[in-house]
């Protein structure tokens, strides 16, 4: 069969400016090659910087950011587009190739209906008329599981639920009929509930227009679902190459065996000893000015130098329940005690020992940072601020906690621009450290980051608990992860606990129903589970 897409010793670069440098070029991918065949998906995975993204793109003749396409052929439709000139790039995308990008929530103009976003592109090219594109994008919602599918598109962005806009978005990317869509990290913001849901209709709406497709992301469980062939990328070149079932089954290179295996390994669970180090007794709690609960009677328990995982799905109210323990948001009933004294429900009113022993670590490390400030004086703050320290001593803590996050001293003088995401998430970490407290809420710490990378901080906290004996309250909806560090595990649905106890109490059957849907939503490394599970919720659904 003909290839639809030939990329050929792809080279892409562009120019840094590090600050006190001279501005110099870099490559980012370096002399990749392969083909795509009509119909057919290639999965591009490996770690953030791998060059996933950037060759994906390239595949549009597109380069975000200031990145050049500095070498190499891509051939789409038998004609090398770089040499397309400006009219041809018009012309090729939002026709014969569209894009899906990983937040449908940016992507989407908020004062413009859906229907007429979606129809957008099609309409531009002159693929269909109005009339025709609205019936395709009808019909897209419908193979796609969107509610209400011949009214869907009069909704605005705002108006659906966020798997709902990913679904939407690949209907604007399908709508025009082309010939190859580029997915990027589609699912990695959803959970894994809604993720199933929409990793199924992409896969389906594949399969039903027959579109090619090259499918993005981190998550080699997920790509297995969808893809025919992978290509393994670090460092702007080729690891591995081959088909889904080699790549899974018998990875030969020692990096994507390691993809692979990650987070095989359960931690084992410690029984609470002694007092509760926090107890959250009867928490009911609603945001201001609306009269529904957010959270509904919460009764958890968490011991020193353990860790009590917070699941669910967004909604649920994991980092709801956090705001309150922090005293960021008044409960209207309960009380939360702590260290064996009852903390007041506001924020103002907490002592500066209360503010120093209960610390948080964010999701999102870049904007949890100033840009302005080096890792040193981020991590000195806190040591001046709790314990007075300056000078040589202050320098000295600060060195022995970037020792701790494994690190170094030569990391002191850097600003947060110049760090990975996993290295920012460390010097975070040591931030939360230096004030040594009791508790650290650390909230979503790894959903935005790689798997290697996630490993490596879960096996780094896992470590710090033994050294310091702090506890955690771990919020997330990753499975994989709660069972990687979790001794406990409430289980969050809708505002409420519904499962709750030790790790191994909580994920041992029977099951409660929702528990049963999370549980049975983390993507598994085997060829047709989506399908199995796809299959066997339709079962329980037509016996219901």
């Amino acid at each position: 069969m003909v290839n639809l897409l030939s990329v050929k010793d792809l080279k892409i670069g562009a120019t840094v400016y590090p600050p006190g440098e001279k501005p110099h070029d870099i490559e980012i991918v370096k002399g990749v090659s392969f083909d795509l065949e009509p119909g057919m998906v290639l999965g591009l995975i490996g770690e953030s910087g791998a060059g996933k993204s950037t060759i994906g793109l390239s595949a549009m003749a597109y380069g975000r950011g200031g990145v050049k396409i500095t070498g190499g052929e891509v051939w789409l439709n038998d004609r090398d587009i770089l040499k397309g000139g400006v009219r041809g790039l018009r012309a090729l995308r939002g026709a014969e190739v569209t894009y899906v990008a990983q937040s449908a929530a940016a992507a989407f103009n908020p004062a413009k209906k859906l229907m007429e976003q979606i129809v957008e592109a099609t309409l531009e090219h002159g693929r269909a008329s109005r009339s025709e594109a609205e019936a395709r994008a009808v019909e897209l919602f419908r193979k796609l599981g969107l509610p209400n599918p011949e009214t869907f598109g009069e909704r605005y962005p705002h108006q659906v639920s966020g798997g709902q806009l990913q679904r939407a978005m690949t209907a604007l990317a399908l709508c025009p009929q082309p010939d190859l869509v580029i997915f990027d990290e589609p699912t990695t913001a959803l959970d894994v509930t809604t993720q199933i849901d929409v990793l199924s209709a992409i896969k389906e709406a594949i399969r039903d227009t027959g579109v090619a497709a090259l499918y993005i992301t981190h998550d080699l469980a997920v790509v297995a679902q969808v893809s025919d062939h992978i290509m393994v990328l670090r460092h702007g070149e080729m690891v591995e190459y081959g088909t889904t079932d080699h790549i899974i089954n018998t990875p030969q290179e020692e990096y994507t065996q390691a993809l692979v295996s990650v987070r095989s390994i359960e931690h084992e669970e410690k029984a609470p000893a002694g007092d509760p180090l926090l107890k959250v007794d009867g928490v009911t709690a609603r945001y201001r000015g609306t009269n529904f609960d957010v959270l509904k009677n919460i009764n958890v328990e968490l011991y020193q130098g353990q860790t009590l995982a917070l699941v669910g799905e967004s909604g649920s109210g994991k980092s709801t329940m956090a705001r309150a323990i922090t005293g960021l948001l008044e409960p209207t009933q309960g009380s939360i005690h702590f260290a064996g004294r009852t903390l007041s429900h506001y924020l103002a009113n907490r002592s500066k020992e209360d503010l120093r022993e209960l610390q948080m670590i964010y999701q999102m490390a870049d904007v949890a940072m100033n840009p302005r400030q080096t890792v040193g004086t981020i991590i000195g703050r806190p040591l001046e601020f709790y314990f007075g320290l300056t000078g040589a001593e202050k320098r000295k803590r600060i060195i022995e906690l970037l020792d701790e996050i494994e690190l170094g001293e030569g990391f002191m003088d850097r600003y947060p621009a110049e760090l990975s995401g996993g290295q920012k998430q460390r010097v975070c970490i040591a931030r939360a450290l230096a004030a040594k407290p009791k508790l650290i809420i650390c909230d979503e710490v790894t959903s935005a980051l790689d798997p290697l990378v996630a490993d490596g901080i879960l096996k780094l906290l896992l470590n710090l608990q033994k050294i310091e004996n702090v506890a955690y309250l771990f919020i997330t909806h990753d499975i994989a992860t709660v069972r990687a560090i979790a001794d406990s595990i409430a289980v969050m649905y809708q505002g409420n606990v519904v499962r709750y106890g030790q790790k191994s109490q909580v994920l041992s059957p029977p099951f409660d129903d929702y528990t049963d849907l999370l549980l049975s939503s983390v993507p598994e490394m085997e060829l047709g589970w989506l399908e199995r599970v796809v299959s066997s919720r339709k079962m329980v659904s037509a016996g219901n």
